[in-house]
């Protein structure tokens, strides 16, 4: 997917997938627990299951769940096998999500996918869960799982800043400049430092996988609790595209709640 139909200067917003747009309903964790059992591996506890939503497969694997690396493929190949015959059919989009999408689309914001997910299994469940004709662009990590050197969330969150033509420059500190044209969405600590990185403003949902302060203590700029939150935060944070008339829909950005109720994320 392109971008041609739209100015390089229009905002964007970049969302993780996996706990923010959709929730897995236990596919994930589930599909892990199976995987591991099947192959006579140890099964991590729950909190340690659900830790590993959010980052690369194959690295949870190895440093959560103690797979041995000459086991990795093919845990994961059992896994995979199994999420795509019924996980990912069983995942389900989030509350209030996917109109909030084409609210923001309206209102001519360009949205995009960042997601360690990888890319090609990525873009299947969106086109699952009826989400994927929202996105301009989608970004993830190697189909190859194997890769010895996988993408970090940094540079999958640069990589859609620069298919959307808003390209991070660092300046002479080596840290990126405050990125005003663009916000990142997520629901775990590698979303909210990769947007850092880049120089966005990281909204943390609170729906997902996050711990306790995960994504507060990761530097989210805010944590919302709600779809409506989330709408607020983004009118807040990122200005509609000029030349938008108003109308009675407009995102709500001068009414945005209390800090103290959204969840403004403090030091």
């Amino acid at each position: 997917m392109t971008v041609d139909a739209f100015r390089p200067a229009a905002p964007a917003v970049l969302f993780d997938l996996d706990g923010t747009l959709v929730d897995p309903a236990g596919a994930i964790t589930g599909g892990i627990t199976q995987a591991l059992a099947q192959h006579a591996l140890p099964i991590p506890p729950d909190a340690a299951l659900r830790s590993m939503v959010g980052p690369p497969l194959a690295q949870s694997l190895g440093t959560i769940a103690s797979v041995p690396a000459d086991r990795l493929a093919a845990v994961i190949a059992t896994y995979r096998d199994r999420y795509r015959a019924e996980g990912m059919g069983a995942s389900r989009v989030y509350p209030g999500v996917a109109d909030l999408l084409v609210r923001l689309r309206e209102h001519g914001y360009r949205l995009a996918v960042a997601t360690q997910k990888p890319v090609g299994l990525a873009t299947e469940l969106l086109a699952a869960t009826g989400l994927l004709d929202a996105f301009d662009v989608v970004h993830g990590s190697s189909d190859d799982e194997e890769d010895p050197v996988p993408l970090t969330k940094t540079q999958i969150v640069a990589a859609a800043l620069a298919d959307l033509g808003l390209t991070t420059v660092t300046d002479e500190t080596g840290s990126a400049p405050e990125h005003r044209t663009a916000v990142m969405v997520g629901d775990r600590q590698h979303d909210m430092r990769g947007a850092a990185d880049n120089g966005l403003a990281g909204i943390g949902v609170a729906w997902g996988f996050a711990g306790d302060r995960e994504l507060v203590d990761a530097g989210a700029t805010l944590v919302v609790g709600s779809a409506s939150e989330l709408e607020a935060a983004i009118a807040d944070l990122l200005p509609r595209p000029a030349g938008r008339k108003s109308t009675g829909s407009d995102l709500p950005g001068s009414d945005l709640p209390d800090p103290d109720v959204v969840g403004r994320a403090t030091a």
